[in-house]
């Protein structure tokens, strides 16, 4: 297996309207980051992916981008960004950049031309199609509900927009729309980052002629992925990417691909396939969902082995895993994995145990390396998310359902319960900003904070650092093979790295009840030493048989 510097990587993401706020404004922003790159640096993360910061009116935080080349306003000057870049560089850390290239703002100039007329240059450059029937040109349904097409007045067609009407997407069928992007990816890497997080950019092809979706429950709208996720001309298209930009610059990359299974990420991470580093696949945070993502069902740890074993061994050799369990669209993995009251701490530092001991480049979303948990508002109207305002508006205004039960829902899903603002220390908004926050921080900040986590030796956050030192010395964790043990178990995850001779053997609890650990037989008459474990073990205990505390995480290496 080829070595590599982001195999290697440790990424921590930055959601930079939460992060920190240097003017009290009360929106985070870049000179926010740079006066805490020394905190990063501390934590022992190798690159920082920085969520977008473009100048952009912000329907959905800055995933609606107005101008690719220009930094938005709240967030400071392009000055600003180029002195945090550099700071970064100095530290010895990496910079990404989210790549935001389906869809682009309706504020965009390319749009804003695309509405003149039907014969404007940048017509093309978008999704316009005739109506049918007096309706949408097909039944689709937007990733932000309703429909996927907004009609427009002055040409009498509809655009096509899969997730706000004020992100319409870009037509990747243009080869002057392709090179348009190519032609900004060159600006920014020239600008010295380090590679992109490309967003949903498995989306970018369509299926020609954009039927409709199958609706066998006869509904107004239906998602329609089938349809425009890895679509015909994915490859090609990030194979032109590769050849024209990326395969000149030493980068990272990581395309979010909602709908991608293992056989297809193969296709994509391939070495000889020149295409993209690794892919954000969606299964694992797909577990927990019924009939769609609000319909929140228990987990089964069965399911999340066969899901990680899976990708794990799908990728071995033939691909590269990212791993995650939350980012700014997933709710907090402590209290979604984990226990978030009375197992806080032990739960957050198995959660992390098992996120940096498999085979992949580990991501830490801000403040997961404090525990942060999900917040709980008192009112539908201190939530901000376009998602979740928008799903509560259609289930209880048009459909009429129990507020109360789709209150818990978000509780437990929403999107703002990654976005509440860092947790820096237990000063008036958590030290976050001097004036009032964009959107409410955690009520439990003056528990959970950067400051006294970084005071308390036995914290989630020095448990991280001592993960991402653990990774750095021992090649095993990076480019180890994983095996699957205890199967069967309903409470234990279990599993070996093995590489060049060594072995070493991961044993999570994933309950709050104590369960007995029995070694399987072929790993028996091994010497072993303890690497890592968020309890305290006695290091004479044998480990034939013994055991786990509730949550309790152990990390052995084997010696024959």
């Amino acid at each position: 297996m080829e070595k590599t510097w982001w195999k290697e990587s440790v990424v921590y993401q930055i959601y930079p309207r939460s992060f920190n706020d240097s003017n009290g404004d009360g929106v985070g922003d870049i000179k926010g980051i740079t006066e805490k790159l020394d905190y990063l640096k501390d934590l022992g993360v190798d690159v920082i992916w920085l969520s977008p910061v473009y100048q952009s009116p912000n329907d959905d935080n800055g995933y609606d981008i107005s101008d690719y080349r220009a930094i938005m306003d709240e967030f400071g000057t392009m000055g600003d960004w180029e002195e945090m870049l550099h700071e970064v560089h100095a530290r010895g850390m990496k910079l990404i950049m989210d790549l935001v290239v389906n869809h682009s703002s309706d504020e965009h100039k390319w749009f804003e031309e695309s509405r003149k007329s039907k014969d404007n240059p940048y017509r093309d450059y978008y999704i316009w199609r005739k109506g049918k029937e007096g309706r949408e040109p097909n039944n689709w349904e937007a990733a932000f509900s309703g429909s996927a097409w907004d009609y427009d007045e002055t040409s009498d067609e509809y655009y096509l927009h899969l997730f706000s009407k004020k992100q319409p997407d870009l037509n990747w069928e243009n080869p002057a729309l392709r090179q348009e992007v190519y032609d900004m990816m060159k600006w920014w890497l020239d600008k010295g980052i380090d590679g992109f997080r490309m967003d949903v950019i498995n989306f970018i092809s369509k299926v020609p002629g954009l039927p409709d979706a199958p609706n066998p429950n006869v509904k107004r709208y239906v998602h329609g992925g089938d349809y425009f996720m890895n679509g015909p001309r994915i490859h090609e298209y990030l194979k032109e990417m590769n050849e024209k930009v990326l395969s000149h610059y030493d980068v990272m990359t990581v395309g979010e691909m909602p709908g991608v299974g293992v056989a297809e990420a193969q296709n994509y991470t391939a070495d000889d396939r020149n295409e993209l580093n690794m892919v954000f696949q969606f299964e694992h945070v797909d577990l927990d969902s019924g009939d769609g993502k609000w319909d929140v069902q228990p987990l089964k740890l069965k399911d999340l082995k066969d899901t990680f074993t899976k990708w794990q061994k799908g990728l071995e050799g033939a691909g590269w895993n990212s791993l995650y369990l939350n980012n700014h669209d997933q709710p907090r993995m402590v209290s979604r994995f984990g226990d978030d009251t009375t197992y806080r701490v032990e739960s957050a530092k198995m959660l992390a145990t098992f996120l940096h001991t498999l085979q992949g480049t580990p991501y830490i979303y801000q403040g997961e390396e404090l525990g942060m948990t999900n917040v709980h508002f008192d009112s539908i109207d201190e939530y901000k998310d376009i998602e979740t305002l928008n799903m509560y508006e259609e289930k209880v205004e048009q459909d009429k359902e129990d507020p109360d039960k789709i209150m818990q829902a978000i509780y437990k899903k929403g999107r703002d319960n990654a976005r509440t603002p860092m947790q820096w220390n237990d000063s008036p908004n958590a030290g976050f900003t001097t004036g009032n926050p964009w959107i409410k921080v955690n009520p439990n900040y003056k528990e959970i904070n950067a400051n006294a986590a970084v005071n308390e030796p036995d914290s989630v956050y020095h448990y991280y650092k001592e993960l991402i030192g653990l990774r750095k010395e021992n090649p095993i964790l990076v480019y180890g093979q994983y095996d699957l043990i205890l199967e069967d178990h309903n409470q234990i995850y279990a599993y070996t790295r093995r590489h060049e001779g060594e072995i070493l053997l991961v044993i999570l609890n994933f309950s709050d009840q104590e369960c007995e650990f029995v070694l399987p037989e072929e790993l028996e008459h091994r010497s072993k030493s303890l690497l890592i474990s968020n309890y305290e073990v006695d290091e004479e205990e044998g480990i034939d048989q013994f055991t786990l505390r509730s949550y309790e995480a152990r990390v052995y290496e084997l010696v024959i």
